[in-house]
């Protein structure tokens, strides 16, 4: 099934609403958080009891369309690795929230790694290597590399995220599929 790692090397607000805007344009999509210092997302599930206790067959594939997101719950990447492959197995489209301390070479685990990167004005915007996602921060400035840019989203889009809403039909939730479409292997 498809799965690609989010990471926002810049940290802040993008690293939290990123991976849920990737999993809302697949539409029915599970968001795992492989940071165990990653946000407190809603929920009474984490990723470490899923550890802990071994996934039940209903945490293995969606019960409904929509979103569902499973916090780390402190776990890293290595001790839930086997959970993780037998969520991928079972889930349309699975997003995995990467540490953003990380080297590039750590994380990726044979999955596509999307990194999201602040675009700024002037030459503040950080180097990537590879293509990237390139979110406008309220500035309209050419990308510095491949990738795709998407342009800033509205208020009213981040805070239904954050309220576990899922807003697909917004425009700039609509913009993140074209992240799905690209190779990012």
């Amino acid at each position: 099934m498809p799965a690609l790692g989010v990471v926002a090397p810049d940290g802040g607000l993008l690293s939290v609403v990123a991976p849920l805007a990737l999993a809302a344009a697949a539409q029915t999509a599970l968001v795992v958080d492989l940071d165990p210092d990653g946000p407190a997302y809603p929920g009474s599930g984490s990723l470490a009891r899923l550890v802990a206790d071994g996934p039940r067959l209903a945490d293995l594939q969606p019960a409904q369309s929509g979103v569902a997101v499973l916090r780390s719950g402190g776990i890293g990447i290595s001790p839930s690795h086997p959970v993780v492959i037998a969520l991928r197995e079972g889930w349309p489209y699975v997003v995995m929230r990467l540490p953003g301390g990380l080297a590039l070479e750590e994380r990726s685990g044979g999955i596509g790694v999307v990194p999201v990167i602040q675009l700024l004005p002037g030459n503040l915007t950080r180097q990537w290597p590879r293509p990237a996602v390139y979110q406008e921060m309220g500035w309209r400035c050419p990308a510095p590399g491949p990738g795709v840019v998407l342009r800033t989203p509205a208020r009213a889009t981040v805070g239904a995220l954050l309220a576990g809403e899922l807003p697909w039909a917004r425009r700039w939730i609509r913009s993140w599929q074209a992240v799905w479409e690209l190779p990012w292997g």
